[in-house]
C-alpha cells in the first residue's frame, strides 16, 4: 500500500517537474534558441518550446511554435545565433527605435521576429497573427491531400528521402518544363509584337534579341514554380537551405541576363534615334550608356547574390561608404572628368567629327569618354585632353562654322599708276563675285593702307565650303585667279626692298617702270580675262 501511495504521487511530481523547467526568454537569443532547441528530434519537448509564444493558449502555442519551426525549415533559413543578439534591452536601429524587436530574417521573411514584453522576450504579435498564412504559403492544402491517398509504401525511405518525395521531384521537373516552353512561346509573341509595332524594330537582330531574352524570363517562370512548390515537399532544413540557395542565385543570374539584354534592347533604340539626328555627339553617348547600364546591372545582381548568401549589405554598403571617403580623395580628378563628361554632353559645345580649337589644341573631335576626349590634329598625331580641363576651356568650334572666312592684304608696288590700281581692285571683285566658291553678297576688296613695301589692297572672302580640304583648294584657284589678272594688266607685287633715290647723276637714269594707263585697253584687258575666267569655271 505505501509502494502504490508513492507511485501514485512520486510519477506525477516527476512529470511535472519536467514540463515546467524553465526556459530562458531574457533576449532574442535564448528565446529563439529555447524555441528551435525544443523542437529538435534529439530534444522534443513543445511545451516548452512553446513558451516563447505569448498570449495564447498550451494548445494553440504549441500549434503556432511548430508551425514557425516548419515554415523556417520549408524556406531553408537556418538561424545562425552568432548574429542574434544576447542583449535583453536590444533594440533595432534600422526600423525599430522605439521599442524592443528582432527580425530574424529582415530580408527574406521579415514577417517573423521577436519582441521584448516586460522583462522577457517573445515572438511579436505580428508573427502570430500572419504565421497561418504564411504556412499555407509554404504548405499549401493539395500537399496533406496527396499524403492521405498515398499508400504505405510511398513513405519508405531510399537515401533518407521517401519514394513520395522522389515521385513529387519529377512530376515537379516535368510540370516546370511544359510551363517554360508555353510561357516562351508567349513571351516571344508579347515582346515581337510590342517591338514591331511601337518601336518599328523589326529586322533580323531585333528577332534574335527578342528570342534570347524569352528564354531567361521562361525559366525565370519555371524557377518561380519550383520554389513556390518545393518546400512543401517536406524536405529537411539542410536539404532545403542548398536547394532554396540554389534556386535564387540561379534566378538571380537569370534576372542579371534579362536586363542584360533589356539594356541591350534601350540602347539599340537610342541609337535608332541617334542615327536620325544630324549632330554625332549623342552617337558617341550610345557606348558609353550602354557600359554604364552594364556596370550599375552587375552590381545591383552582385548585392543581390551577396543578400541570399547571407551577407548583411547595409553592414557591407556602410563599409565601403568609410572605404569610399578615403577612394573619393584619392580619385578627385576622376570624379571632376566624369562631371566634365556631363557637363560636354549636356552643352554639347561640339559635334564628333568637328575641327575645334581649344587653348594649344587644335583638330578633330574623334571621341569623347568617360574620362578625356581624343582629338586628331592635321598632322594626324592625337591628343588626348581630360573632361574636366576640356569643359573649363574657351573652345572655338569650326565644325559649326556657317561659312569660312578667308582675309589676306596684297602688296603692290609703289610707282602702280591709280588707275592700274583701281582696276586691278574691281578686277578681283569681279573674280569673287563670278568664282562659285565665294558667296558673292558678303566680301570686301579694298585699298586699305600703305605699307612699309608696297600699297596694301585687302581681300576680305567666305568661302560656301566650311571643310578645311575644300577651302584650300578655293584658295588655290583665287590666289591663281588673282595672279593671272596682275600679269594680263602689268601690276606687280612688291616684295620688302630698299630704294636709293639719286636725283642728280651724270649720264645716268631713274629706274622707273613703264605702266600702260589706256582706259581701253584696262577694259579690254579684264573683260577677256573674266570671260576666260567664267568659262574655266563652268568647265
Amino acid at each position: 500500500m505505501k509502494k502504490f501511495v508513492f507511485l501514485v504521487f512520486f510519477f506525477p511530481a516527476v512529470f511535472w517537474g519536467q514540463d515546467s523547467t524553465k526556459v530562458n526568454l531574457s533576449n532574442p537569443n535564448a528565446t529563439i534558441y529555447n524555441h528551435i532547441y525544443y523542437l529538435q528530434n534529439s530534444s522534443y519537448k513543445p511545451k516548452l518550446a512553446a513558451k516563447s509564444i505569448y498570449g495564447l493558449k498550451e494548445k494553440e502555442a504549441i500549434k503556432t511554435a511548430v508551425k514557425i519551426k516548419r515554415v523556417l525549415d520549408g524556406k531553408g533559413l537556418q538561424i545562425d545565433f552568432n548574429e542574434v543578439p544576447t542583449n535583453p534591452n536590444y533594440k533595432d536601429s534600422i526600423g525599430y527605435s522605439t521599442y524592443s524587436k528582432y527580425v530574424l530574417f529582415p530580408n527574406r521573411m521579415p514577417q517573423i521576429s521577436v519582441e521584448k514584453r516586460g522583462n522577457q522576450w517573445y515572438y511579436s504579435e505580428e508573427t502570430i497573427q500572419s504565421i497561418d498564412e504564411l504556412y499555407n504559403e509554404v504548405y499549401p492544402w493539395y500537399v496533406e491531400k496527396v499524403q492521405d491517398v498515398m499508400p504505405g509504401a510511398g513513405y519508405k525511405k531510399f537515401l533518407g528521402i521517401e519514394l513520395w518525395q522522389y515521385i513529387s521531384i519529377v512530376l515537379l521537373i516535368i510540370a516546370s518544363w511544359i510551363l517554360f516552353l508555353v510561357v516562351k512561346r508567349i513571351v516571344f509573341t508579347i515582346l515581337k509584337k510590342v517591338l514591331f509595332r511601337f518601336l518599328n524594330l523589326e529586322n533580323k537582330d531585333s528577332v534574335a534579341a527578342i528570342r534570347k531574352l524569352a528564354h531567361p524570363i521562361s525559366l525565370l517562370v519555371a524557377l518561380a514554380l519550383i520554389d513556390k512548390i518545393f518546400p512543401s515537399l517536406q524536405f529537411g532544413l539542410e536539404i532545403n537551405k542548398w536547394v532554396i540557395l540554389g534556386i535564387n542565385i540561379t534566378a538571380t543570374i537569370f534576372w542579371i541576363y534579362v536586363f542584360l539584354k533589356l539594356s541591350t534592347v534601350v540602347v539599340n533604340i537610342y541609337e535608332n534615334y541617334t542615327g536620325k539626328t544630324e549632330g554625332k555627339l549623342d552617337d558617341q553617348l550610345v557606348p558609353i550608356l550602354k557600359n554604364f547600364l552594364v556596370g550599375l546591372i552587375l552590381v545591383a545582381g552582385l548585392f543581390k547574390m551577396l543578400v541570399h548568401m547571407g551577407v548583411n549589405v547595409a553592414t557591407l554598403i556602410a563599409g565601403l561608404s568609410i572605404g569610399g571617403l578615403a577612394i573619393a580623395f584619392a580619385s578627385q580628378d576622376t570624379v571632376k572628368n566624369l562631371i566634365g563628361t556631363v557637363m560636354i554632353f549636356v552643352d554639347k559645345p561640339f559635334h564628333i567629327g568637328d575641327w575645334i580649337v581649344a587653348g594649344d589644341v587644335s583638330g578633330t573631335v574623334e571621341e569623347v569618354g568617360f574620362r578625356s576626349t581624343r582629338i586628331r590634329a592635321a598632322d594626324t598625331s592625337i591628343f588626348q585632353i581630360s573632361n574636366s580641363r576640356l569643359s573649363e576651356m574657351t573652345i572655338n568650334n569650326k565644325g559649326l562654322l556657317l561659312y569660312r572666312r578667308y582675309n589676306t592684304q596684297l602688296g603692290i608696288r609703289y610707282d602702280t599708276p591709280p588707275e592700274l590700281i583701281e582696276a586691278f581692285v574691281q578686277g578681283i571683285r569681279d573674280i569673287v563675285v563670278t568664282f562659285p566658291d565665294t558667296r558673292t553678297e558678303a566680301h570686301n576688296v579694298e585699298f586699305v593702307g600703305f605699307g612699309d613695301s608696297g600699297l596694301l589692297i585687302m581681300v576680305n572672302v567666305y568661302f560656301n565650303s566650311v571643310a578645311w580640304g575644300e577651302e584650300q583648294r578655293s584658295k588655290h584657284k583665287l590666289h591663281l585667279a588673282i595672279l593671272k589678272l596682275a600679269a594680263a594688266l602689268g601690276v606687280d607685287f612688291a616684295f620688302p626692298s630698299t630704294t636709293m633715290m639719286i636725283e642728280q647723276f651724270p649720264e645716268k637714269k631713274g629706274f622707273d617702270m613703264e605702266y600702260n594707263t589706256d582706259p581701253e585697253r584696262i577694259r579690254t584687258v579684264v573683260s577677256s580675262f573674266l570671260e576666260e575666267f567664267k568659262k574655266e569655271n563652268e568647265s
